[in-house]
């Protein structure tokens, strides 16, 4: 199983949090391939610390691209890169 975790620090995360947390669970049941997803926000917020950990898992790399090019995905990432700052993200595999 493969486990992609992503960090995100938002430009005004006050103010667009919440809508990035429904907007990336909006997302389940809609992605044959997305196996589980978990969105939290950050409770001790500093400058240097991002705003929202986004944790999706796949049975595969394969299947991790399919997401990554489905029109729901694309949707989401286009309103996230509208709010976004920066991000890190981290790909694994469970075992």
């Amino acid at each position: 199983m493969i486990a992609n975790n992503v960090l995100l620090k938002l430009k005004n995360p006050n103010k667009d949090v919440s809508e990035v947390q429904s907007r990336l669970l909006s997302m389940k049941g809609k992605i044959d391939v997305l196996l589980d997803i978990q969105v939290e926000e950050n409770i001790r917020p500093e400058d240097s610390a991002y705003d929202v950990l986004f944790i999706t898992k796949f049975a595969s790399m394969e299947d991790l691209d399919v997401y990554l090019a489905h029109p729901a995905h694309l949707k989401v990432s286009k309103f996230i890169g509208s709010v976004l700052d920066t991000l890190a993200s981290l790909c694994y595999e469970l075992k």
